[in-house]
């Protein structure tokens, strides 16, 4: 057998395999192979939405389930044996794994990323691969870990038997946390983008540190109802009679599965507590208050909990006076581990101050790098009265017959001090209109307003915008806000993706953190966010991929300039600080809507222009009269749309730029490209690496209108030259008589092969698949018509001289 022809998974199956299981390696337990770890960025690009690549490891060897110790990255024979390690030391470092190998199947390279080995990179054979024990002592001595401590870290994760397996960051948080908890830290902050499963996350590290017995009573704190809820009946499922929430209020609730079930309750009507359950769930509000006798959490011993978690710990447990802290404070002793996805770092307050630095971050630039989380838009939309300001007539009346205080009212006044009816009117019309132009009136939508009684005005207007949709069905648009019980009834039907209504939910404040609204399309903000964690939250009600519905993407619509948070140099710090104001000139939205409820493209528009004015501060003191002027007309003056680069940042520019850009990233000059096109012996190798990093260039071809050979799209948009359509190409060729040396049957094929290219654009024209579809079925077998060429190394070599041809004067020009 000759070892160079074999394929890169042959070496696997037949060296690498063998040879890591005669080290001792657990072919069923131990052993994975072409692990996929990410899921492929999701790339929106005006009406195109494509996934790229997902990464790929060869191998990932683990110690136990879902503790991975070592990876190899294999590559065929006619590569050398350390061909793979950079690639290798890439994958090990997102999967924090520290012992990277690489074979091409005659041997190893062994690279030890925690630094203790002397050298760090050595040569192997493949009878030297080290054994499972091996590695896991070096893991030990690295990790620091002593008998006690490798007990929990060696703790088993739930496996319910389903298949459901953590995602790897969540492997990789879960394992730091435990690891950190293990080595005696009490103190443990874990930094998570919204939608990145943050509660089965914290489910994992409860689950190993109660079975281990390092944790017997567990508290589990948030500040929403409906999260409690959804937690005990789905990730926390499996802690089954052990498990009780804190409140007096028993209610049933319907799992995923369409099961209902009855949450048990820690507490009687008097708010006694009974103590023989070991993973309670509680409401900081349900604990604790500003009065003595609410304060629950005192009815328990400060040193009841061993450990506590707190859900979105941002809110609130990060200042030193707040009721979060002060229930942290009392139960000092027990080991407290905070999740967050925005940590919050200002003048006077730090949650890093208290857990210290997070021992793990997955920000939302990884997770939409990754493809685990949605990319979105924006699109700013800009009203005159918000951009000009308001200033009343003298003696202008309001709606009760008050004279109008003669000053000029702005954004941070509207609907806030003062109601302009007609501007929240226009605002309804532009929701109405974008959902119409997107050819999907039922995407979900959130509608965020400056209080309970906006949202009140703004369900008004929508129903009126929305009169047939409504007429089917009432709940088409609905107010969910905090003293609405009618709205707050139907939040779980908003949340659930089989539930058509509601659609349009206006709010305030209620829905802005920690509702798992997986199929909210678009989110719509007519009020003003100062709070740049507030402003993260709000986002991430949109940033959840369900691939069911194909919801890949959202749109958020800022009426309010609330998106300038993105330009913030200060925004939420290192974890999450992913966008940059867009340069450039304003664009042009695509001109084309197409239908389907797999895109959501903006409307159609013309060149735009975002004019930001500072507001002036609201005047202190006094309970907040609003003034409602009526007949006060408003119109739109701009709406530019924007769009989430590679990097993460958001930019304003045409499709066109946006690929001249990264055209010119990937080839240095024009003659750099032509050097690559004419060495790339499959053109189609070129066109499909542009297409796995989100470069299609169909899209572009179609937003110019124009019927170009992707080598001329690529020459003209990214150096400006003049293209020539692909009609033009295959009759210059014809009139060089390439193809006079060849027989008739050869020349018939050749000719044939050049229409092909000319009306579909064919480029591997090399492949002999090709010579079996019409025409040239009816010119021979395919076996004769290569015969024809004196074999297949003849006609390979007839179609990249005529390939060469075709681009020939460009080459030379």
């Amino acid at each position: 057998m000759d070892k160079r022809s074999l394929t890169e998974r042959d070496i696997c199956t037949k060296f690498i395999l063998p040879a890591v299981k005669r080290a001792g390696w657990d072919e069923m337990v131990q052993v994975r192979e072409e692990v996929y770890f990410t899921k492929g960025r999701i790339i929106v690009r005006g009406k195109l939405v494509t996934r790229g690549k997902a990464k790929k490891a060869d191998f990932v060897l683990y110690y136990k389930p879902n503790i991975p110790i070592a990876l190899i990255e294999a590559k065929d024979n006619t590569h050398s044996v350390g061909h793979g390690i950079q690639q290798g030391l890439d994958y090990a470092a997102t999967l924090d794994i520290p012992f990277v190998f690489s074979s091409n199947g005659d041997g190893f390279v062994f690279h030890d990323r925690t630094g203790r080995s002397v050298p760090i990179e050595t040569n192997l054979g493949l009878d030297a691969f080290p054994s499972p024990a091996d590695l896991w002592a070096r893991y030990r001595a690295w990790k620091g870990l002593d008998a006690e401590a490798e007990q929990i870290v060696l703790q088993d994760y739930f496996d319910d038997g389903s298949g459901k397996a953590p995602r790897y960051y969540q492997v990789n948080a879960v394992n730091a946390a435990i690891e950190a908890i293990a080595k005696g830290r009490d103190r443990v902050l874990l930094v998570m983008a919204t939608g990145t499963g943050k509660t089965y996350t914290a489910f994992q590290i409860i689950w190993r540190l109660w079975k281990a017995g390092r944790k017997k009573r567990i508290l589990f704190l948030a500040d929403r109802n409906v999260l409690i809820d959804q937690t005990m009946v789905n990730d926390f499922r499996p802690f089954g009679a052990a498990m009780a929430k804190l409140s007096t209020n028993a209610k049933t609730i319907e799992r995923q599965d369409g099961t209902t079930v009855d949450l048990p309750l820690a507490l009687d009507r008097k708010r006694r507590i009974d103590t023989a359950f070991e993973v309670y769930l509680g409401l900081y509000q349900a604990i604790t208050g500003p009065e003595e006798r609410q304060k629950l959490f005192r009815e328990f011993s400060p040193g009841f909990f061993d450990l506590i978690v707190i859900d979105e710990c941002h809110r609130g447990s990060a200042a030193e006076d707040s009721a979060w802290r002060e229930i942290l404070t009392h139960f000092s002793a027990a080991t407290q581990i905070g999740l967050t996805a925005t940590p919050k770092e200002t003048e006077y307050v730090s949650n890093t101050d208290y857990f210290g630095e997070p021992v793990f971050t997955y920000s939302l630039k990884q997770g939409i790098s990754d493809g685990f989380l949605a990319p979105y838009k924006v699109i700013k939309v800009h009203i005159d009265r918000d951009v000009e300001g308001y200033r009343p007539e003298l003696g202008q009346l309001d709606r009760d017959g008050n004279e109008v205080e003669d000053r000029i009212y702005n954004a941070k006044d509207f609907d806030r001090n003062i109601v302009l009816d007609d501007r929240t009117v226009l605002t309804a019309k532009k929701i109405t209109e974008f959902l119409k132009e997107s050819g999907d009136r039922f995407q979900k939508t959130i509608v965020f307003c400056v209080d309970e009684e906006h949202a009140a005005r703004m369900r008004q207007a929508l129903v009126n915008e929305n009169a047939d949709l409504v007429a089917e069905n009432a709940r088409y648009v609905m107010r969910i806000t905090g003293s609405d019980k009618e709205g707050q009834d139907q939040l779980g039907n908003f949340i659930d993706p089989e539930s058509k209504y509601p659609v349009l939910v206006t709010t305030s404040r209620l829905l802005s953190t920690g509702v798992d609204a997986q199929t909210c399309r678009l989110i719509v903000l007519d009020r003003a966010v100062g709070s740049m964690t507030e402003f993260k939250q709000i986002v991430g009600r949109g940033t959840r991929v369900h691939e069911d519905t194909k919801k890949f993407f959202f749109t958020l619509i800022d009426f309010r300039g609330a998106t300038s948070h993105f330009a913030d140099p200060d925004f939420d710090g290192d974890p999450v600080q992913i966008y940059e104001p867009g340069d450039g000139d304003p664009i042009t939205p695509p001109d084309e809507a197409p239908q389907g409820d797999d895109t959501i493209p903006p409307k159609p528009g013309d060149d735009e222009t975002v004019v930001d004015q500072p507001g002036l501060p609201l005047p202190p003191g006094g309970p907040i009269r609003k003034i409602y002027v009526d007949g006060v007309g408003a119109r739109i003056l701009a709406e530019r749309v924007e769009y989430l680069d590679e990097n993460g940042k958001l930019v304003t520019e045409s499709l066109r730029d946006f690929t001249k850009t990264a055209l010119k990233k990937r080839f240095a000059s024009l003659d750099d490209f032509l050097k690559r096109w004419k060495s790339a012996e499959r053109k189609q190798a070129i066109i499909e690496e542009l297409e796995a990093e989100g470069l299609a260039l169909d899209a572009v071809a179609d937003e110019l209108g124009k019927n170009l050979d992707p080598f001329d799209l690529i020459c003209h948009v990214a150096f400006d030259r003049q293209p020539l359509t692909r009609r033009e190409r295959a009759e210059n060729v014809r009139k060089r008589d390439v193809f006079t040396k060849y027989g008739p049957q050869a020349r018939a094929v050749l000719d044939a092969l050049l229409e092909k290219y000319r009306d579909e654009g064919v480029l591997n024209l090399d492949d002999a698949n090709v010579l079996k579809v019409t025409p040239f079925t009816a010119m021979g077998s395919v076996v004769q018509l290569i015969k024809a060429f004196g074999g297949r190394e003849g006609f390979e070599a007839a179609v990249h001289e005529m390939q060469d041809a075709l681009y020939q004067e460009t080459a030379s020009a």
